[in-house]
């Protein structure tokens, strides 16, 4: 029964639940639950140090798992989630299509998309009238993967 006692010891009991609380974290994504179970942890240290009744333990535990939430939060998010170094501006990637003639490949029947072919490439496209294989387009917009085109 000396194990059990060594189980029930508060230092152990925070460092399970911590472990817990981080385990979780891959269940429910979002990188908030990660610094409670660091807070945990916390409390699982300073027990092994001093001797704290339950009321002081949980104050560690909410401060501290709110201190590391907001201090470490934003660096971890971009560290596991990935830093965004450039950003195309809004628009920016419309610029290259507008105004392109391009030929028509399928039918383009409102509202059901055709396929028109833009650098060897197809894409859906849609139009305010119905276009046949074979005629020459004008790119208008993009929504997506779908550009908006009409009849030269």
């Amino acid at each position: 029964m000396e194990w059990l006692r060594d189980f029930l010891r508060p230092e152990f009991i925070w460092a399970l639940v911590g472990l817990v609380l981080l385990l979780l974290e891959f269940i429910a994504p979002g990188l908030i639950i990660f610094f409670f179970g660091l807070g945990a942890w916390v409390v699982a240290l300073a027990c092994l140090f001093w001797n704290i009744n339950v009321n002081i333990q949980l104050i560690i535990f909410l401060v501290s798992s709110v201190v590391l939430l907001f201090v470490l939060r934003k660096f971890l998010k971009g560290l596991f989630m990935g830093h965004v170094y450039s950003k195309q501006p809004d628009g920016e990637d419309l610029k290259e299509y507008l105004g392109l003639k391009v030929m028509v490949t399928e039918t383009i029947t409102p509202p059901r998309a055709g396929k028109v072919e833009v650098n060897g490439v197809e894409w859906k496209a849609v139009s305010d009238s119905e276009i046949a294989v074979g005629k020459l387009v004008e790119v208008l917009g993009r929504d997506n993967l779908t550009l908006t085109v009409k009849t030269i």
